[in-house]
C-alpha cells in the first residue's frame, strides 16, 4: 500500500483486538477511511465494513481493498494489469506536469503513467475492476517517486527508488468473511453521520491543519483523471485551495468534531486520535463521554519517515530540524456501559473507564 502520512498500519492489532470486546457488533463504518488499511483489517475480520472518505482516491482504494473481493475480480485483474503492464508509455498530462515541471517522478515513468492511466479509462471498465487498475498504477508510481511521502514537495536530488521501472503488481485482494458484501461510499463525513445505520463507527479524523488533498493531490489527479489547474512549486490542484475541511481549521475543528459525535447513533465507537491534534486527550474525553462510557487507550508512535529527515521546503531541501521523533496515538472506546478491557493486556494506567456526563 501507499506510503500515507498517520496511518494506522501499526496500530491495527490493537484496533481490532478492540472491536473484538464490543458484543454484538457486527456492522462497522470506517468513516474516514484513508488507505483502507483500518477497513481491510476489520472485513479480514469478519465483519460488514463500510469504508467512506471524501477524497477519489481513497474512495479507490476502499473499492479495491474493501468492497471488491477476490474471488469475483482475481482472474480478470490478473489479466487486465499484465495487459497494462505491456502498455507502451506516452507523454501526457503527468509527464509534463510532474516530470518536466517538478521532479516527482522521472519522465521515462511520467510517461507510463500516462498511457497506462489514459488505457484504463478508455477501457470502460466495471467499477470494481476499474478501482482494481487504478490502485495498482497508484501503488505502482508511489514505488518510483521522488518524495519524502508527502506530495507537499519533492527531492533535490533524484530518489533511487525513482530510477526503477514503473511496473504494476495486483492489488492484495481479500474475500470478505461475512456473508454480506462490504461496500465503499464517498460522501462528507458530517453529512453522512446523521443516517448512518451499525453497531459501531471508526472514527480516525484529520486531527491538524496538514490536509490529505494537499498531501496526496497527485493522487486525487490519477484517480479523477481530470487535467486540473495547477499553482505554484508543487503543482497542487488548484482545488486544494479551494476543498478545504473544518477537521483542517484549529478554530472549526472542535465543533466539527462535536458536531459528528451529536449525530452519530450508534452504540459503539472507536476514535483514533493523536496527541498532535487540535483536540486533547482530557477534550476529546469530555466530548465523547456524553455518547457513553470512554476507555482511553494509549500507544507510543514514530512519527512519519518526513519528520526523521527534517523539516523540507518546496525544493525537497532540509531546512530545519523538528521538535519530537516520537508522539502518542490515543485509542476512545466509547460504549453503553463499561467494558472489561483487561484482555488487551494493557496497564491499568493506561485503560481509564470515564462515566457518561450528566
Amino acid at each position: 500500500m501507499i506510503k500515507y502520512l498517520g496511518s494506522k498500519r501499526r496500530l491495527i492489532p490493537q484496533i481490532t483486538a478492540c472491536m473484538a470486546l464490543l458484543p454484538r457488533v457486527r456492522r462497522v463504518i470506517d468513516l474516514f477511511s484513508g488507505t483502507a488499511r483500518v477497513a481491510m483489517a476489520l472485513k479480514r475480520a469478519g465483519y460488514v465494513v463500510r469504508a467512506n472518505d471524501h477524497n477519489s482516491y481513497a474512495h479507490l482504494l476502499a473499492q479495491c481493498y474493501v468492497e471488491a473481493d477476490a474471488r469475483d475480480w482475481q482472474k480478470s485483474a490478473t489479466r487486465l494489469i499484465a495487459e497494462l503492464n505491456a502498455t507502451p508509455g506516452r507523454a501526457g498530462f503527468v509527464t509534463e506536469a510532474y516530470c518536466l515541471r517538478s521532479r516527482y517522478f522521472q519522465p521515462q515513468n511520467g510517461e507510463r503513467i500516462d498511457a497506462i492511466r489514459e488505457r484504463i479509462e478508455a477501457l470502460a471498465l466495471p467499477p470494481l475492476l476499474r478501482a482494481i487498475a487504478i490502485t495498482s498504477l497508484i501503488e505502482a508510481a508511489d514505488r518510483v517517486d521522488s518524495t519524502t511521502g508527502l506530495q507537499m514537495a519533492y527531492l533535490k536530488q533524484w530518489a533511487p527508488r525513482s530510477y526503477e521501472p514503473l511496473q504494476l503488481r495486483l492489488p492484495a485482494l481479500t474475500d470478505r468473511v461475512s456473508r454480506r458484501r462490504c461496500s465503499a461510499s464517498q460522501a462528507d463525513a458530517l453529512t453522512l453521520a446523521a443516517g448512518l445505520k451499525g453497531d459501531c463507527v471508526y472514527l480516525d479524523p484529520p486531527y491538524n491543519q496538514h490536509s490529505y488533498l494537499s498531501n496526496y493531490h497527485i493522487w486525487e489527479t490519477l484517480a479523477r483523471w481530470d487535467a486540473p489547474e495547477l499553482y505554484g512549486i508543487a503543482m497542487k490542484r488548484q482545488d486544494c485551495r479551494e476543498r478545504r475541511s473544518a477537521f483542517n481549521s484549529k478554530r472549526q475543528h472542535r465543533q466539527a468534531f462535536e458536531s459528528l459525535i451529536a449525530a452519530l447513533r450508534v452504540p459503539y465507537l472507536v476514535v483514533s486520535f493523536s496527541d498532535e491534534g487540535f483536540i486533547s486527550r482530557a477534550e476529546m474525553e469530555a466530548i465523547l463521554a456524553s455518547n457513553g462510557h470512554v476507555h482511553t487507550l494509549e500507544h507510543p508512535y514514530r512519527r512519519y519517515v518526513g519528520a526523521r529527515i527534517g523539516i523540507c521546503n518546496h525544493r525537497g531541501e532540509v531546512v530545519g530540524k523538528v521538535s519530537h521523533l516520537n508522539n502518542r496515538e490515543y485509542l476512545y472506546v466509547v460504549s453503553p456501559r463499561p467494558l472489561d478491557l483487561s484482555p488487551l493486556g494493557l496497564e491499568p494506567a493506561l485503560a481509564i473507564p470515564l462515566g457518561r456526563h450528566s
